[in-house]
């Protein structure tokens, strides 16, 4: 047998084994599943035979641009055509194939182009009922995935769910159904949020200037505030050395000097926050702040609005990000990851009290049969994974921090369980960002088959596809490194 048919025949055998592990085995036993996977998957990629893009890829840019709205693509550091997935691979137009470190956004956390679990939901669903007004007609698929999502959802008290299609339609729901329950009209929001592009969701979002700047004015009513960003904040204080002295000031502003200066905690309806701030920066605050502010809105009966979007459903290695923080919010809302990416589907889980009377709001799709299922089942195998997240926590906190420490453009590391955020500086003293190094970062990532996405205004976010191995793991942080080593190769 001569080397190439070996080669190809060996080839052949491991592909057989990882289509056997994501079809069979990952389904009774995601941990054997992930191992199998990975023994085929580290011979198999990433492969990039054409620099992206490719000549396919470059035509297929050039008609969507022609005939797709201008939304958020890069085709300038991130011109990659999609054509297909599986598991935690990404495979291009051009036939190359990537490694995917973005999750599509922290949503496909089952991978691509789901699990098999969730895949086997899809085609039953399909053959009894899609859709049929589930908020006109009653359906016993919403109510059993309304039934999971609060018994998995911290807090004891009462609660009810709204159904809905994404993580902004979950955001306006929480913003009508706050202003619907007490009778009052201002909110607080935190500087670098984001929260949702539709008018009542965007006027909470305080991400980029751009996403608000030509929509003017906003909904009235809603105040930012500083997230108390350990790395950068307006006191220049230390949140990793000082944390209390971090937490104490954002709690002072906004108890002294917005209630006593500006308007009356008692015309306050919520305050918005993200546990870790996504499109701002992957942030994570200090481990006490959440429960400060909790006591803060408790004192003046301030209901507080987790917005878990991008977080929930392990991501943090938790079912909510906010279970790190030891408070239970008086409303979540979720939507990405909440189907893996497969259908969109979002959630506002509340307070039972706080609940509209009828006919004050409502949508077409919310409590959509295929789409409730869908989700039901991605909760059930997430529920399974998280032990997983927790274990590869160890692995990207001591391998990104030390790029921190070998790379004087690396100013800060920050994140919990597979969500992390590198932040690119031009001077660690100085702090000044550095997005011109971070686009370079991105671009040279995906050159070596490493897919990420920026965040805030100079970093990284990396948020792999829940079900990674570790040898898969391991593999992306080394493209990450030699991407970064591309571009300043000098130490600090």
């Amino acid at each position: 047998m001569g080397f190439l048919t070996l080669k190809n025949t060996i080839f052949d055998k491991l592909k057989s084994l990882y289509e056997a592990s994501i079809n069979t085995t990952a389904d009774t036993a995601p941990f054997e599943g992930l191992q199998l996977r990975c023994s085929a998957l580290v011979v198999k990629g990433p492969k990039v035979y054409v620099e992206p893009p490719g000549p396919r890829a470059r035509e297929i840019i050039e008609k969507h641009k022609r005939y797709i709205a201008t939304t958020t693509h890069d085709p300038e550091n991130l011109p990659l055509v999609i054509e297909r997935g599986e598991g935690v691979w990404l495979y291009d137009v051009d036939g190359n194939m990537y490694l995917d470190f973005a999750s599509s956004i922290s949503a496909s956390n089952l991978g691509y182009p789901t699990h098999s679990e969730v895949k086997s939901v899809v085609i039953e669903m399909l053959n009894v009922l899609a859709h049929a007004a589930g908020t006109d007609f009653f359906n016993p698929y919403q109510v059993a995935l309304a039934e999971k999502l609060i018994r998995i959802s911290p807090g004891t008290f009462s609660k009810k769910v709204f159904l809905c299609n994404s993580g902004t339609e979950a955001n306006e729901a929480a913003i009508k159904l706050l202003r619907h329950s007490t009778g009052r009209k201002y909110f607080i929001a935190f500087i670098g949020a984001f929260h949702g592009r539709t008018m009542g969701s965007l006027s909470l979002t305080a991400s980029k200037p751009i996403q608000r700047k030509t929509y003017m004015p906003m909904m009235d009513g809603v105040i930012h505030v500083p997230y108390p960003n350990p790395y950068r904040n307006p006191w220049h204080i230390d949140g990793y050395e000082h944390p209390d002295d971090l937490i104490n000031m954002i709690i002072e502003y906004i108890d002294y000097w917005i209630f006593q200066h500006f308007v009356s905690p008692d015309d306050v309806a919520g305050i918005f926050f993200e546990p870790i701030q996504g499109e701002g920066g992957y942030v994570v605050p200090p481990r006490n702040f959440f429960i400060e502010l909790h006591k803060l809105a408790k004192k003046y009966d301030i209901m507080l609005a987790d917005d878990e979007v991008q977080m929930a459903l392990g991501r943090t290695g938790k079912m909510f990000a906010i279970e790190h923080f030891n408070i239970a919010p008086d409303i979540i809302t979720m939507a990405k990851a909440l189907s893996g990416g497969v259908i969109p589907v979002g959630a506002t889980i509340f307070r039972a009290e706080l609940d509209f009377t009828r006919g004050a709001h409502s949508n077409t799709f919310g409590g959509h049969a295929l789409a409730s299922m869908v989700a039901l089942k991605t909760v059930e195998v997430v529920e399974k994974l998280l032990p997983h997240v927790t274990s590869l926590e160890k692995i990207f906190k001591e391998r990104l921090f030390e790029l921190k420490d070998k790379y004087s453009v690396v100013g800060d590391v920050r994140g919990l369980g597979l969500a992390w955020g590198v932040e690119f500086v031009k001077d660690k003293k100085s702090k000044e960002h550095d997005e011109k190094t971070r686009n370079r970062v991105l671009y040279e990532a995906l050159k070596r088959g490493l897919v990420l996405l920026g965040c805030g205004k100079s970093s990284i976010r990396i948020a792999p596809p829940i079900i990674i191995s570790e040898d898969e793991a391991v593999k992306g942080l080394e493209i990450l490194e030699q991407a970064i080593k591309e571009v300043a190769p000098s130490s600090p």
